[in-house]
């Protein structure tokens, strides 16, 4: 499985940005897609995440209420819909995904610069 992750860039406190991640690769039925993200000097976090095949989701409390993640599989795309942006939203964003059981994620797209100035 291979990622692509685009739609990143610059916003002001409290606008939206939506990321894109396009899996690429044979069957993607038994992997956990996640979008983590890492800000300089913090540790990476997993911002939410999503099992391919079914509809289970995951969304960390620090974005919970802002934060949307969904999936279109005939485009292969997982989503991260960003509303209600703050500064300390402002990191690289990575799309990344792993097995269904494993516990770190061990497939990874590039990272994404999210910027959100006040």
């Amino acid at each position: 499985v291979q990622l692509q992750a685009s739609g990143g860039g610059m916003v002001q406190a409290g606008g939206s940005l939506r990321l894109s991640c396009v899996l690429s690769g044979r069957t993607f039925s038994r992997y956990v897609v996640g979008w983590l993200r890492q800000a300089p000097g913090k540790e990476r976090e997993v911002v939410a995440s999503i099992t391919w095949s079914g509809p289970s989701t995951y969304v960390a409390d620090s974005v919970k209420g802002r934060f949307t993640i969904a999936k279109e599989n005939a485009k292969n795309t997982v989503y991260l819909q960003m509303n209600s942006l703050k500064p300390e939203d402002t990191a690289v964003y990575y799309c990344a995904a792993k097995s269904r059981g494993d516990a770190r994620y061990n497939i990874w797209g590039q990272g994404t610069q999210v910027t959100v100035s006040s």
